[in-house]
């Protein structure tokens, strides 16, 4: 039952988190107030990380756990993301920079580490080796 219980959630955040890339695209498409637009993405992404993390520590109550290392690497990167790299764009957003960097480039910096998390689950599907 915790096996199925663990394909259900990750093929849940799989499917999710590869649709945030045309998601959040459309959001500030569609919506003209930027802020909300914003506001509705970040908390996307937010959930995309708690499913993620859920994933992960599904995985490590499974045998065989040790074949989910993609999954890991790609829950920390949301968590980096979600609890620290959030933190300094809004500093950055607020104040005009943050560390030096202003916010376009802390949000592409955000950008790589969720598109290297979304590889990571790319690797792990395609190798269909985390079973």
């Amino acid at each position: 039952m915790l096996r199925n219980a663990f394909r259900v959630l990750f093929v849940l955040w799989a499917g999710s988190l590869w649709s945030l890339a045309w998601v959040t695209p459309t959001l500030f498409y569609g919506q003209a107030d930027r802020h909300l637009a914003g506001v509705l993405a970040g908390r996307l992404f937010s959930i995309e990380t708690y499913v993620g993390l859920a994933a992960a520590v599904l995985a490590l109550l499974l045998p065989g756990r040790t074949k989910f290392v993609w999954g890991y690497a790609a829950a920390a990167l949301l968590a980096v993301n979600e609890w620290a790299l959030k933190r300094i764009m809004s500093e950055a957003h607020l104040h005009g920079s943050a560390f030096g960097l202003g916010f376009g480039a802390w949000h592409g910096v955000s950008t790589v580490l969720y598109l290297i998390a979304c590889l990571a689950v790319v690797r792990l599907v395609w190798n269909e080796n985390f079973r």
